[in-house]
Protein backbone atom coordinates (compact mmCIF):
# COMPACT_ATOMS: atom_id res chain seq x y z
CA UNK A 1 0.00 0.00 0.00
CA UNK A 2 3.13 2.58 0.84
CA UNK A 3 4.69 1.34 -2.36
CA UNK A 4 1.79 2.31 -4.40
CA UNK A 5 1.05 5.43 -2.80
CA UNK A 6 5.10 6.35 -2.88
CA UNK A 7 4.63 5.74 -7.36
CA UNK A 8 1.38 7.94 -7.09
CA UNK A 9 3.50 10.76 -5.51
CA UNK A 10 6.48 10.30 -8.25
CA UNK A 11 3.67 10.23 -10.88
CA UNK A 12 2.33 13.51 -9.81
CA UNK A 13 6.01 14.80 -9.49
CA UNK A 14 7.04 13.88 -12.89
CA UNK A 15 3.75 15.65 -14.29
CA UNK A 16 4.48 18.87 -12.39
CA UNK A 17 7.99 18.89 -13.86
CA UNK A 18 6.83 18.85 -17.38
CA UNK A 19 3.94 21.49 -17.19
CA UNK A 20 6.85 23.58 -15.59
CA UNK A 21 9.12 23.07 -18.02
CA UNK A 22 6.25 23.41 -20.84
CA UNK A 23 5.33 26.51 -19.26
CA UNK A 24 9.39 27.77 -18.72
CA UNK A 25 9.70 27.24 -22.31
CA UNK A 26 6.10 29.58 -23.24
CA UNK A 27 7.53 32.06 -21.69
CA UNK A 28 9.99 32.54 -22.80
CA UNK A 29 8.98 33.34 -26.07
CA UNK A 30 10.07 36.97 -27.29
CA UNK A 31 6.19 37.51 -29.34
CA UNK A 32 4.72 37.39 -25.81
CA UNK A 33 5.48 41.23 -25.84
CA UNK A 34 4.42 44.17 -27.71
CA UNK A 35 6.58 45.93 -29.42
CA UNK A 36 6.30 49.96 -28.83
CA UNK A 37 6.19 50.29 -32.63
CA UNK A 38 3.11 48.24 -33.02
CA UNK A 39 0.28 50.11 -34.39
CA UNK A 40 -1.35 47.89 -36.39
CA UNK A 41 -4.14 45.78 -35.11
CA UNK A 42 -6.87 43.58 -35.46
CA UNK A 43 -10.77 44.95 -34.99
CA UNK A 44 -11.70 43.76 -31.46
CA UNK A 45 -14.27 41.08 -31.51
CA UNK A 46 -16.38 43.41 -29.49
CA UNK A 47 -16.09 46.40 -32.00
CA UNK A 48 -16.14 44.53 -35.06
CA UNK A 49 -19.83 42.47 -34.50
CA UNK A 50 -21.84 46.06 -34.81
CA UNK A 51 -20.86 46.20 -38.42
CA UNK A 52 -18.40 43.50 -40.05
CA UNK A 53 -18.45 45.36 -43.54
CA UNK A 54 -17.22 48.70 -41.97
CA UNK A 55 -13.79 46.91 -41.23
CA UNK A 56 -13.77 44.18 -44.23
CA UNK A 57 -11.79 44.99 -47.20
CA UNK A 58 -14.02 44.87 -50.99
CA UNK A 59 -11.05 43.91 -53.17
CA UNK A 60 -7.90 44.81 -52.20
CA UNK A 61 -5.75 43.31 -49.25
CA UNK A 62 -3.46 45.38 -47.76
CA UNK A 63 -0.67 44.15 -45.71
CA UNK A 64 -0.60 40.63 -44.41
CA UNK A 65 -4.33 40.35 -42.83
CA UNK A 66 -6.19 39.79 -45.27
CA UNK A 67 -3.60 38.56 -47.79
CA UNK A 68 -3.88 35.51 -50.08
CA UNK A 69 -8.32 35.51 -48.94
CA UNK A 70 -9.99 34.08 -52.40
CA UNK A 71 -12.31 37.64 -52.74
CA UNK A 72 -8.90 39.57 -52.81
CA UNK A 73 -7.24 37.61 -55.24
CA UNK A 74 -8.28 39.15 -58.44
CA UNK A 75 -6.77 42.34 -57.74
CA UNK A 76 -3.33 41.13 -57.39
CA UNK A 77 -3.02 41.71 -61.42
CA UNK A 78 -3.94 44.97 -60.76
CA UNK A 79 -1.16 45.74 -58.31
CA UNK A 80 1.47 43.90 -60.33
CA UNK A 81 0.59 45.99 -63.52
CA UNK A 82 1.17 49.07 -61.27
CA UNK A 83 4.33 47.98 -59.74
CA UNK A 84 5.26 47.17 -63.50
CA UNK A 85 4.03 50.68 -64.34
CA UNK A 86 5.96 52.68 -61.55
CA UNK A 87 9.09 51.46 -62.35
CA UNK A 88 8.48 52.17 -66.20
CA UNK A 89 7.62 55.91 -64.90
CA UNK A 90 11.44 56.09 -63.68
CA UNK A 91 13.55 54.52 -65.97
CA UNK A 92 12.36 55.88 -69.09
CA UNK A 93 12.42 53.70 -72.29
CA UNK A 94 14.94 51.25 -69.84
CA UNK A 95 15.64 48.10 -70.87
CA UNK A 96 14.13 45.14 -68.40
CA UNK A 97 17.52 44.48 -67.27
CA UNK A 98 17.19 47.87 -65.55
CA UNK A 99 13.91 47.52 -64.41
CA UNK A 100 15.42 44.56 -62.43
CA UNK A 101 18.20 46.32 -61.13
CA UNK A 102 15.41 49.04 -59.66
CA UNK A 103 13.15 45.64 -57.88
CA UNK A 104 16.62 44.79 -56.85
CA UNK A 105 16.78 47.56 -54.85
CA UNK A 106 13.37 48.20 -53.95
CA UNK A 107 13.60 44.29 -52.34
CA UNK A 108 17.26 45.35 -50.74
CA UNK A 109 15.77 48.15 -49.19
CA UNK A 110 12.63 46.30 -47.55
CA UNK A 111 14.71 43.13 -46.53
CA UNK A 112 16.52 45.65 -44.48
CA UNK A 113 13.57 47.15 -42.50
CA UNK A 114 11.27 44.20 -42.40
CA UNK A 115 11.96 43.44 -39.11
CA UNK A 116 10.80 46.85 -38.19
CA UNK A 117 7.79 46.40 -40.31
CA UNK A 118 7.03 43.03 -38.87
CA UNK A 119 6.53 45.22 -35.61
CA UNK A 120 4.58 47.26 -36.55
CA UNK A 121 1.53 44.39 -36.39
CA UNK A 122 -0.17 42.95 -33.67
CA UNK A 123 -0.39 39.13 -33.63
CA UNK A 124 0.96 36.44 -35.63
CA UNK A 125 1.24 36.96 -39.25
CA UNK A 126 1.88 33.67 -41.47
CA UNK A 127 3.83 34.34 -44.34
CA UNK A 128 8.21 33.35 -44.39
CA UNK A 129 10.53 36.47 -44.65
CA UNK A 130 10.81 36.45 -48.35
CA UNK A 131 6.71 36.75 -48.90
CA UNK A 132 6.74 39.07 -46.20
CA UNK A 133 9.23 41.43 -48.13
CA UNK A 134 7.38 40.38 -51.21
CA UNK A 135 4.05 41.65 -50.04
CA UNK A 136 5.92 44.74 -48.64
CA UNK A 137 7.17 45.99 -52.09
CA UNK A 138 4.23 44.82 -54.32
CA UNK A 139 1.91 46.81 -51.97
CA UNK A 140 3.89 49.72 -51.27
CA UNK A 141 4.75 50.43 -55.20
CA UNK A 142 1.12 49.76 -55.57
CA UNK A 143 0.14 52.21 -53.68
CA UNK A 144 2.63 54.96 -54.45
CA UNK A 145 1.65 54.50 -58.01
CA UNK A 146 -1.91 54.62 -57.62
CA UNK A 147 -1.22 57.93 -55.99
CA UNK A 148 0.74 59.40 -58.48
CA UNK A 149 -2.30 58.47 -61.11
CA UNK A 150 -4.58 60.10 -59.19
CA UNK A 151 -2.58 63.38 -58.64
CA UNK A 152 -2.13 63.48 -62.40
CA UNK A 153 -6.40 63.32 -62.76
CA UNK A 154 -6.55 65.99 -59.93
CA UNK A 155 -4.57 68.64 -61.85
CA UNK A 156 -5.48 67.63 -65.79
CA UNK A 157 -8.80 68.27 -67.48
CA UNK A 158 -11.92 66.01 -67.43
CA UNK A 159 -11.28 65.60 -71.06
CA UNK A 160 -7.44 64.18 -70.58
CA UNK A 161 -8.58 61.70 -68.02
CA UNK A 162 -10.80 60.53 -69.90
CA UNK A 163 -8.42 59.84 -72.86
CA UNK A 164 -5.64 58.61 -70.56
CA UNK A 165 -7.33 56.46 -68.36
CA UNK A 166 -9.03 54.71 -71.16
CA UNK A 167 -7.48 51.37 -70.56
CA UNK A 168 -6.59 51.73 -66.53
CA UNK A 169 -7.67 48.97 -64.19
CA UNK A 170 -8.68 51.28 -62.00
CA UNK A 171 -9.43 54.64 -63.26
CA UNK A 172 -11.60 53.21 -65.91
CA UNK A 173 -14.23 51.37 -63.74
CA UNK A 174 -16.51 53.82 -61.93
CA UNK A 175 -16.72 52.28 -58.93
CA UNK A 176 -13.19 51.32 -58.46
CA UNK A 177 -12.31 54.73 -56.42
CA UNK A 178 -15.11 54.33 -54.09
CA UNK A 179 -13.73 50.86 -53.18
CA UNK A 180 -10.12 52.00 -52.76
CA UNK A 181 -11.22 55.04 -50.43
CA UNK A 182 -12.79 52.08 -48.58
CA UNK A 183 -10.20 49.44 -48.50
CA UNK A 184 -7.44 51.79 -47.90
CA UNK A 185 -8.80 53.25 -44.74
CA UNK A 186 -9.61 49.97 -42.52
CA UNK A 187 -7.08 49.38 -39.65
CA UNK A 188 -6.65 45.59 -40.53
CA UNK A 189 -5.42 46.78 -44.15
CA UNK A 190 -2.48 48.98 -43.34
CA UNK A 191 0.86 49.03 -44.36
CA UNK A 192 3.88 50.74 -41.97
CA UNK A 193 4.48 54.38 -43.26
CA UNK A 194 8.17 53.61 -42.73
CA UNK A 195 7.83 51.23 -45.94
CA UNK A 196 5.83 53.33 -47.90
CA UNK A 197 8.66 56.82 -47.12
CA UNK A 198 11.05 54.01 -47.42
CA UNK A 199 10.21 53.22 -51.40
CA UNK A 200 9.12 56.53 -52.15
CA UNK A 201 12.40 57.95 -51.43
CA UNK A 202 14.09 55.19 -53.39
CA UNK A 203 12.05 55.64 -56.42
CA UNK A 204 11.91 59.65 -56.28
CA UNK A 205 15.35 60.25 -55.83
CA UNK A 206 16.24 61.92 -59.17
CA UNK A 207 13.36 63.52 -59.43
CA UNK A 208 12.87 66.91 -59.22
CA UNK A 209 10.26 69.10 -56.89
CA UNK A 210 8.58 65.98 -56.16
CA UNK A 211 5.36 66.14 -54.02
CA UNK A 212 6.03 64.56 -50.53
CA UNK A 213 4.05 61.96 -49.96
CA UNK A 214 2.27 62.90 -47.21
CA UNK A 215 0.31 65.76 -49.55
CA UNK A 216 -0.45 62.86 -52.32
CA UNK A 217 -1.92 60.33 -49.96
CA UNK A 218 -4.03 63.94 -48.80
CA UNK A 219 -4.85 64.59 -52.60
CA UNK A 220 -6.16 60.66 -53.24
CA UNK A 221 -8.89 61.40 -49.97
CA UNK A 222 -9.76 65.43 -50.73
CA UNK A 223 -13.29 65.51 -49.97
CA UNK A 224 -13.30 62.38 -47.54
CA UNK A 225 -13.73 64.17 -44.32
CA UNK A 226 -15.17 67.23 -45.73
CA UNK A 227 -15.42 69.85 -49.20
CA UNK A 228 -15.15 72.52 -47.10
CA UNK A 229 -12.82 71.96 -44.27
CA UNK A 230 -9.61 70.54 -43.94
CA UNK A 231 -5.76 70.59 -44.68
CA UNK A 232 -6.10 71.03 -48.57
CA UNK A 233 -9.58 73.41 -48.39
CA UNK A 234 -8.34 75.59 -45.45
CA UNK A 235 -7.08 79.11 -47.31
CA UNK A 236 -5.71 80.83 -44.25
CA UNK A 237 -2.52 79.65 -43.10
CA UNK A 238 -2.55 76.42 -45.62
CA UNK A 239 1.10 76.25 -46.24
CA UNK A 240 1.83 76.55 -42.76
CA UNK A 241 -0.67 74.05 -41.47
CA UNK A 242 0.20 71.90 -44.43
CA UNK A 243 3.66 72.04 -43.27
CA UNK A 244 3.45 71.74 -39.70
CA UNK A 245 1.37 68.17 -40.51
CA UNK A 246 3.99 66.70 -42.36
CA UNK A 247 6.74 67.26 -40.14
CA UNK A 248 4.56 64.48 -38.34
CA UNK A 249 5.48 61.13 -37.57
CA UNK A 250 2.66 59.18 -39.27
CA UNK A 251 2.30 55.31 -38.64
CA UNK A 252 0.28 54.52 -41.84
CA UNK A 253 -2.71 56.15 -44.07
CA UNK A 254 -5.06 55.80 -41.40
CA UNK A 255 -2.81 57.72 -39.16
CA UNK A 256 -2.35 60.18 -41.70
CA UNK A 257 -5.95 60.86 -42.15
CA UNK A 258 -6.31 60.82 -38.36
CA UNK A 259 -3.73 63.54 -38.21
CA UNK A 260 -5.41 65.70 -40.95
CA UNK A 261 -8.87 65.10 -39.11
CA UNK A 262 -7.10 66.33 -35.62
CA UNK A 263 -4.68 68.83 -37.04
CA UNK A 264 -1.66 70.85 -35.53
CA UNK A 265 -3.73 72.81 -33.47
CA UNK A 266 -2.04 72.16 -29.82
CA UNK A 267 -5.10 71.13 -27.53
CA UNK A 268 -5.62 73.43 -24.45
CA UNK A 269 -9.09 72.45 -23.42
CA UNK A 270 -9.48 71.25 -19.70
CA UNK A 271 -10.50 67.46 -20.83
CA UNK A 272 -11.84 64.82 -18.75
CA UNK A 273 -13.69 61.69 -18.73
CA UNK A 274 -16.91 63.37 -15.82
CA UNK A 275 -18.40 65.32 -19.47
CA UNK A 276 -21.62 66.35 -19.39
CA UNK A 277 -24.10 65.47 -22.13
CA UNK A 278 -25.26 68.16 -25.16
CA UNK A 279 -28.56 68.76 -25.61
CA UNK A 280 -29.57 68.04 -29.36
CA UNK A 281 -29.25 70.06 -32.29
CA UNK A 282 -33.58 70.42 -32.14
CA UNK A 283 -33.06 71.53 -27.86
CA UNK A 284 -30.63 73.85 -28.45
CA UNK A 285 -32.02 75.73 -31.66
CA UNK A 286 -34.91 76.46 -29.71
CA UNK A 287 -33.19 77.84 -26.73
CA UNK A 288 -31.89 79.91 -29.33
CA UNK A 289 -28.38 78.69 -29.99
CA UNK A 290 -27.29 79.28 -34.08
CA UNK A 291 -25.29 76.66 -35.64
CA UNK A 292 -22.89 78.30 -38.49
CA UNK A 293 -20.18 76.06 -40.46
CA UNK A 294 -16.88 77.15 -40.22
CA UNK A 295 -13.91 76.31 -42.45
CA UNK A 296 -11.16 75.23 -40.23
CA UNK A 297 -8.20 73.25 -41.13
CA UNK A 298 -9.08 70.89 -38.60
CA UNK A 299 -12.46 68.88 -38.82
CA UNK A 300 -12.61 68.48 -34.80
CA UNK A 301 -12.25 72.71 -34.48
CA UNK A 302 -15.58 73.09 -33.08
CA UNK A 303 -15.99 76.20 -31.19
CA UNK A 304 -19.30 78.26 -29.29
CA UNK A 305 -18.77 82.24 -29.57
CA UNK A 306 -21.90 84.09 -28.09
CA UNK A 307 -24.57 82.17 -28.54
CA UNK A 308 -23.14 80.10 -31.78
CA UNK A 309 -21.98 76.80 -32.00
CA UNK A 310 -19.69 76.87 -34.88
CA UNK A 311 -18.98 73.31 -36.20
CA UNK A 312 -16.71 72.82 -39.71
CA UNK A 313 -18.91 70.84 -42.15
CA UNK A 314 -18.77 67.40 -42.32
CA UNK A 315 -19.35 65.49 -45.50
CA UNK A 316 -21.36 61.76 -44.60
CA UNK A 317 -21.40 59.64 -47.63
CA UNK A 318 -20.80 55.53 -48.59
CA UNK A 319 -17.40 55.41 -46.95
CA UNK A 320 -18.24 57.42 -43.84
CA UNK A 321 -19.06 54.90 -41.34
CA UNK A 322 -16.29 52.74 -42.10
CA UNK A 323 -13.72 55.39 -41.84
CA UNK A 324 -14.46 56.81 -38.84
CA UNK A 325 -15.23 53.73 -37.23
CA UNK A 326 -11.82 52.46 -38.02
CA UNK A 327 -10.59 55.56 -36.88
CA UNK A 328 -12.08 54.63 -33.58
CA UNK A 329 -10.89 51.71 -33.59
CA UNK A 330 -7.50 52.50 -33.94
CA UNK A 331 -7.71 55.27 -30.92
CA UNK A 332 -9.24 51.91 -28.97
CA UNK A 333 -6.42 50.17 -29.48
CA UNK A 334 -3.44 52.49 -29.43
CA UNK A 335 -1.77 52.41 -26.38
CA UNK A 336 -1.97 55.97 -24.66
CA UNK A 337 -3.83 57.67 -27.22
CA UNK A 338 -6.45 60.39 -26.56
CA UNK A 339 -9.41 59.69 -28.54
CA UNK A 340 -10.08 62.87 -30.54
CA UNK A 341 -12.32 61.48 -32.99
CA UNK A 342 -14.30 59.12 -30.18
CA UNK A 343 -14.64 62.74 -28.80
CA UNK A 344 -16.10 63.60 -31.84
CA UNK A 345 -18.39 60.80 -32.69
CA UNK A 346 -19.99 61.10 -28.94
CA UNK A 347 -20.18 65.17 -29.92
CA UNK A 348 -22.22 64.23 -32.98
CA UNK A 349 -24.20 61.54 -31.63
CA UNK A 350 -25.12 64.03 -28.59
CA UNK A 351 -26.39 66.47 -31.57
CA UNK A 352 -28.37 64.02 -33.76
CA UNK A 353 -30.67 62.05 -31.73
CA UNK A 354 -33.36 62.12 -34.34
CA UNK A 355 -34.01 62.85 -38.32
CA UNK A 356 -35.12 66.23 -37.36
CA UNK A 357 -31.83 67.26 -35.75
CA UNK A 358 -29.93 65.96 -38.47
CA UNK A 359 -32.16 67.95 -40.85
CA UNK A 360 -31.19 71.26 -39.10
CA UNK A 361 -27.59 70.33 -39.01
CA UNK A 362 -27.74 70.21 -42.47
CA UNK A 363 -30.11 73.33 -43.19
CA UNK A 364 -27.22 75.02 -41.57
CA UNK A 365 -24.08 73.77 -43.61
CA UNK A 366 -22.65 71.61 -40.81
CA UNK A 367 -23.72 68.33 -42.49
CA UNK A 368 -23.69 67.45 -45.84
CA UNK A 369 -25.33 64.06 -46.03
CA UNK A 370 -25.39 62.03 -49.16
CA UNK A 371 -27.61 59.14 -47.37
CA UNK A 372 -30.91 59.64 -45.96
CA UNK A 373 -31.75 61.78 -42.63
CA UNK A 374 -32.77 58.49 -41.02
CA UNK A 375 -29.47 56.00 -42.60
CA UNK A 376 -27.28 59.25 -41.35
CA UNK A 377 -28.89 59.36 -37.94
CA UNK A 378 -28.90 55.54 -37.00
CA UNK A 379 -25.21 55.08 -37.89
CA UNK A 380 -24.35 58.19 -35.37
CA UNK A 381 -26.25 56.82 -32.66
CA UNK A 382 -24.32 53.42 -32.95
CA UNK A 383 -21.17 54.99 -33.53
CA UNK A 384 -19.28 54.21 -30.29
CA UNK A 385 -20.96 51.37 -28.81
CA UNK A 386 -19.02 49.47 -26.37
CA UNK A 387 -15.83 52.28 -26.84
CA UNK A 388 -14.29 53.14 -23.80
CA UNK A 389 -13.56 56.57 -22.90
CA UNK A 390 -10.65 57.75 -21.09
CA UNK A 391 -10.57 61.45 -22.56
CA UNK A 392 -12.79 64.13 -23.56
CA UNK A 393 -11.89 66.60 -25.91
CA UNK A 394 -15.28 68.68 -25.66
CA UNK A 395 -15.58 68.80 -21.91
CA UNK A 396 -15.30 73.00 -21.90
CA UNK A 397 -17.74 73.33 -24.74
CA UNK A 398 -20.31 71.42 -23.58
CA UNK A 399 -20.03 72.93 -19.98
CA UNK A 400 -20.22 76.40 -21.99
CA UNK A 401 -23.31 75.90 -23.72
CA UNK A 402 -24.74 73.99 -20.90
CA UNK A 403 -24.11 77.12 -19.18
CA UNK A 404 -25.56 79.62 -21.81
CA UNK A 405 -28.80 76.77 -22.10
CA UNK A 406 -29.62 77.66 -18.09
CA UNK A 407 -29.41 80.90 -18.42
CA UNK A 408 -33.36 82.57 -17.70
CA UNK A 409 -33.83 83.44 -21.56
CA UNK A 410 -32.54 80.90 -23.09
CA UNK A 411 -34.59 78.81 -20.81
CA UNK A 412 -38.01 80.60 -21.65
CA UNK A 413 -37.09 80.65 -24.94
CA UNK A 414 -36.83 77.23 -25.26
CA UNK A 415 -40.21 76.30 -23.27
CA UNK A 416 -42.05 79.22 -25.91
CA UNK A 417 -40.58 77.01 -28.63
CA UNK A 418 -41.25 73.55 -27.69
CA UNK A 419 -44.72 74.15 -26.03
CA UNK A 420 -46.29 76.79 -28.09
CA UNK A 421 -44.44 77.59 -31.22
CA UNK A 422 -44.81 74.37 -32.14
CA UNK A 423 -45.99 74.24 -35.31
CA UNK A 424 -45.80 77.08 -37.75
CA UNK A 425 -49.09 78.49 -37.69
CA UNK A 426 -49.12 78.97 -33.66
CA UNK A 427 -46.82 81.87 -33.93
CA UNK A 428 -49.27 83.33 -36.53
CA UNK A 429 -52.35 82.48 -34.15
CA UNK A 430 -50.45 84.77 -31.52
CA UNK A 431 -49.72 87.35 -34.06
CA UNK A 432 -53.44 87.44 -35.07
CA UNK A 433 -54.20 87.62 -31.34
CA UNK A 434 -51.76 90.50 -30.63
CA UNK A 435 -53.14 92.79 -33.16
CA UNK A 436 -56.30 92.41 -32.37
CA UNK A 437 -55.74 93.20 -28.51
CA UNK A 438 -53.95 96.43 -29.48
CA UNK A 439 -57.17 97.24 -31.86
CA UNK A 440 -59.52 96.37 -28.59
CA UNK A 441 -57.18 98.70 -26.49
CA UNK A 442 -57.45 101.63 -29.33
CA UNK A 443 -60.86 100.81 -29.31
CA UNK A 444 -61.51 101.23 -25.34
CA UNK A 445 -58.78 104.49 -25.58
CA UNK A 446 -60.69 106.35 -28.13
CA UNK A 447 -64.08 105.41 -26.50
CA UNK A 448 -62.77 106.78 -23.16
CA UNK A 449 -61.28 109.89 -24.97
CA UNK A 450 -64.12 111.04 -27.01
CA UNK A 451 -67.07 109.93 -24.42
Amino acid sequence: MADQEHVRKEDVRINVDAVVTKLASMISKDDLCRSSKCCIFKVPRILLRHNPKAYTPIAFSIGPFHYGEEHLRDTQNIKLKYLYDLVSRFVDQGTSTEKKLILMDLTEAMSEIWEEARECYAGPINMSKDEFVQMLVLDGCFLIELFYRYKELFFRSEEANLTSNKDDPIFSVNTMIQVLHHDLILLENQIPWVVLACLYELITKQVINQLPLDLLVLIFFNGTFSRKAGLLQHEDHMIQSITDFMERKHKHILDLLRNSMVGVKKDNHNNNINWQQLPSATILQEAGIKFKATTKASLLDIQFRKGVLEIPPLHIHETTESLLRNLICFEQCLPNCKGKITSYAILLDNLINTSKDMEILCKRGVVDNWLNNEEATEFFNQLYNDTFVNYFHYSKLIVDVNEHCGHRWPKYRRVLMHDYFKHPWALTSVFAAAILLFLTFLQTLFTILYK
